[in-house]
């Protein structure tokens, strides 16, 4: 009698993991078909997608070409594409660090630390810079300034200059305004708030915890193998882009990494272990400006809620031969990172299937 109950206890547990990884699997058939119809819709060199699931790689796939010309393919464990401003997100972490390391204030003023900086006519805290509401400008498209294109090697410091002494778009608080050279200044924040190299800050309390062992800051004038080609589309054509520095801002665009460091950082941030989740809150909270409107963002961190209701981290990324997208869901333990070697792609629509087909109902 033992024996028998044994043997359906047995089965039953066979049947059920089997129904389980096969419902796993018609969802991963179903993801490849999209992402592969999406490669060949968008023109697309080279992608990856990682995708985990209560911390275990469910899915990671590469598509196409590294680099067109040698028919290298991509590989989502060592292909490293541009993230662009999901650097944003990693630079966030290492404020974190420094928060529960008790060496930064979010609430003081950003003189406390950068006391060199120019004066304007307002004061504004760290926090109000890493939400975008400090009126700290963006890229100036309009004034020949081509920051995208720029190759001039810069240090942090020196990146400044390009905006340093420019007056404040508004005063901070009252209005949401992306800003990537924000977040240069708050690699200074950052940098000065630890008392060591902004990178090698990073590495010690991210990266080199966090085993993103292909994470590191793109290198214009550096050979790098495993960093894949760039391009953009000009004239219905994919070409080569021009070569950029991203030094200069790397904490706000200036990582390369892979799909799959992407996703231990991710599931650093829906289930901490190198910080305490309680650290981390006040960066997942959306900010709000002084009329108590949400901006959908917190410190370096895009916060909504999507399908179902489902509450998602996540952020962008796009500059010179690359679109990405970092996407955390904590109440489903879901982490999806996609990252691309082409510019301008509509990232957006496999971002809606893919948690389509993920998010569970």
């Amino acid at each position: 009698m033992k024996k028998s109950v044994i043997l359906l206890f047995a089965f039953v547990f066979f049947i059920s993991c089997n129904t389980t990884d096969s419902a796993t699997q018609q969802k991963i058939d179903k993801a490849n078909t999209i992402a592969e119809q999406f490669l060949i819709d968008q023109q697309i060199p080279g992608m990856a997608i990682s995708v985990s699931q209560k911390g275990k790689m469910i899915w990671s796939q590469g598509f196409g070409y590294a680099d067109v010309a040698t028919k290298k393919k991509v590989d989502p464990s060592t292909t490293q594409f541009r993230i662009a401003s999901i650097s944003k997100t990693i630079t966030a972490l290492a404020m974190a660090k420094l928060v529960e390391e008790e060496k930064l204030d979010l609430n003081a003023s950003l003189y406390t630390y950068v006391p060199d900086f120019p004066k304007k006519k307002f004061d504004f805290t760290v926090k109000q810079l890493g939400g975008h509401v400090a009126g700290i400008r963006h890229y100036d498209y309009t004034n020949n300034e081509n920051e995208l294109f720029n190759i001039k090697k810069m240090s942090i410091v020196e990146g400044l200059d390009i905006f340093k002494n420019d007056s404040l778009l508004f005063r901070p608080g009252t209005k949401y305004s992306y800003s990537t050279y924000g977040w240069n200044l708050l690699s200074v924040v950052v940098q000065n708030a630890a008392k060591t190299d902004f990178n090698q800050y990073i590495n010690s309390t991210i990266f080199n915890p966090l085993k993103m062992k292909n994470t590191t800051i793109g290198l214009v004038d550096k050979e790098m193998p495993n960093r894949t080609a760039f391009y953009i589309k000009e004239n219905e054509k994919i070409i080569l882009g021009p070569k950029v520095s991203n030094e200069y801002k790397v904490a706000g665009g200036g990582f390369i990494s892979t799909t799959e460091d992407l996703i231990l950082f991710g599931e650093e941030i829906i289930s901490p272990n190198i910080i305490h989740k309680k650290t981390l809150k006040e960066f997942l909270k959306s900010q709000e400006t002084d009329n108590g409107k949400k901006t959908n963002y917190g410190i370096g961190v895009g916060v909504s809620n999507v399908k179902n209701n489902t509450l998602r981290y996540s952020h962008s990324g796009g500059g010179i031969g690359a679109t990405a997208y970092l996407m955390m869901y904590p109440e489903k333990e879901l982490v999806i990172s996609i990252l691309t070697n082409l510019s301008s792609v509509n990232i957006i629509k496999i971002v809606g299937e893919l948690e389509a087909i993920f998010i569970e109902q």
